[in-house]
């Protein structure tokens, strides 16, 4: 693949728009985020915070602990600390240096200051609206489609900013994802040239292995890591092992980034540390885990393309399976190994529900990235899932386009049933 062919470029585009640090996980970074926004477009520190959120916002920011609060949870904390000590130019890694006086602040910041919490009742998945209020002047921003994406700022009744969020994909700094595909992913990661990607997956190598560390070494949730560890020391259980400890700090307030991909951080984790672990048990150059890196995290992006942000679908599966595809290539596969490998993958762990963001999301991590690599495992020993065999269709694409179906739309009611679920025994704002 040439370096200034439109698709060498593209996928470059795609990888510098979604291998970026966030500190906290995803959806309550955004929450904060927007907050933080409402807060600047206000001029000071509100006396009100209203937020509204649709369902998959309030389903991961419910049970999730945020980074620099105190070991607080849920969407009240994120918009507080978002409001009192954010930094809106940060994005993601908007509360990422909130200092020892605002952490000590916001205890009598969140009791002396009301947070109405409202259901936002949206066609966008991910959909959010937060309104600060001081004395007789307000403040509005809303996000939508992606974490980042603001698509309204307004003051006082002014609208300062405003742009379609059912367009917002169409813009033309936005990458054309559907560019992307099995074939000139393994083209894309065997020819480009690595300093043009040097540094997006050197921050990612250094980010990611930093928290899996931290969560091998501390107490965080329900310790996947190391319980996995106890049982095992094989090279395919450390590998999953420490993908699933990184995701036991960031769910449970660890304060260290994550490179993340397709919009989440435990994706980011799945799809770099399985490969990072046998590229280093392998002696692999640094060249093949780079371009083991691209195509791990290429294929998982490409995977969730067709499903979306969020959804009732776990993202880890296909992180997985992307993680399989990259280790595949460590072993020396080809296209055709790839490809098999993501098929087997996803044919077995496909349906595993997101129920939020939590402590058992490292737990499905190591569950994804066992199947991703037992996919491989499969079809190097000569077994693969055939067309027919369930979901799975003749051709990689047509298999990987009904499982984006499965999560997409058939899973769609599911999702909402997830969200009832779990906000009927009580209010988000109860969180």
């Amino acid at each position: 693949m040439e370096k200034n062919d439109r698709v060498c470029q593209t996928y470059l585009q795609i990888l510098r728009h979604e291998l970026i640090s966030a500190m906290g996980c995803t959806e309550p970074i955004a929450l904060a985020y927007c907050a933080a926004s409402a807060r600047s477009a206000l001029g000071c520190l509100p006396e009100k915070i209203r937020v509204e959120a649709s369902g998959n916002i309030i389903k991961n920011v419910k049970s999730v602990i945020v980074p620099n609060t105190g070991h607080r949870k849920g969407i009240a904390a994120a918009a507080c600390i978002g409001v009192l000590a954010g930094n809106e130019k940060a994005e993601l890694e908007v509360i990422s240096n909130v200092s020892d006086e605002e952490k000590e602040q916001l205890a009598s910041y969140m009791e002396q200051t009301e947070v109405e919490i409202l259901p936002l009742s949206s066609d966008n998945l991910l959909d959010m609206i937060v309104t600060v209020y001081a004395k007789d002047s307000y403040a509005k921003v809303r996000i939508a489609n992606e974490h980042t994406n603001i698509i309204l700022i307004e003051k006082d009744h002014e609208v300062l900013f405003e742009k379609n969020a059912a367009e917002d994909h169409k813009d033309e700094e936005e990458p054309d994802y559907s560019l992307l595909n099995v074939e000139g992913i393994y083209n894309f990661a065997c020819t480009c040239d690595i300093e043009d990607v040097r540094e997006i997956l050197d921050r990612m190598i250094e980010n990611n292995t930093a928290i899996a560390e931290e969560g091998m070494k501390n107490d965080y949730g329900a310790n996947i890591g190391k319980v996995l560890l106890k049982t095992s020391s094989s090279l395919k259980t450390r590998a999953i092992a420490y993908a699933a400890a990184g995701s036991d700090a960031r769910m449970n307030g660890c304060e260290l980034p994550v490179v993340i991909c397709s919009g989440s951080g435990n994706q980011g984790l799945t799809a770099s540390m399985p490969v990072i672990v046998y590229a280093k048990e392998y002696g692999a150059t640094e060249e093949k885990l780079y371009r083991a890196l691209l195509i791990s995290t290429l294929i998982t992006i490409h995977l969730k393309a067709g499903i979306g942000r969020l959804s009732a679908y776990c993202g880890a599966v296909s992180a997985g399976a992307g993680a399989g595809a990259g280790i595949a290539y460590l072993h020396g596969g080809n296209e055709s190994v790839i490809s098999h490998t993501i098929v087997n993958a996803l044919a077995i762990t496909s349906g595993i529900v997101c129920d939020g963001a939590k402590s058992s999301c490292a737990a499905k991590i190591a569950t994804a990235a066992e199947t991703g690599i037992f996919g491989f495992e499969m079809y190097q020993n000569g077994q693969q899932f055939y067309g027919g065999d369930g979901l799975v269709v003749k051709g990689v694409e047509n298999s990987i386009a009904n499982f984006a179906r499965l999560a997409r739309i058939g899973m769609r009611e599911t999702d909402q049933e997830i969200i009832k679920m779990m906000t009927e025994s009580g209010s988000p704002a109860a969180h």
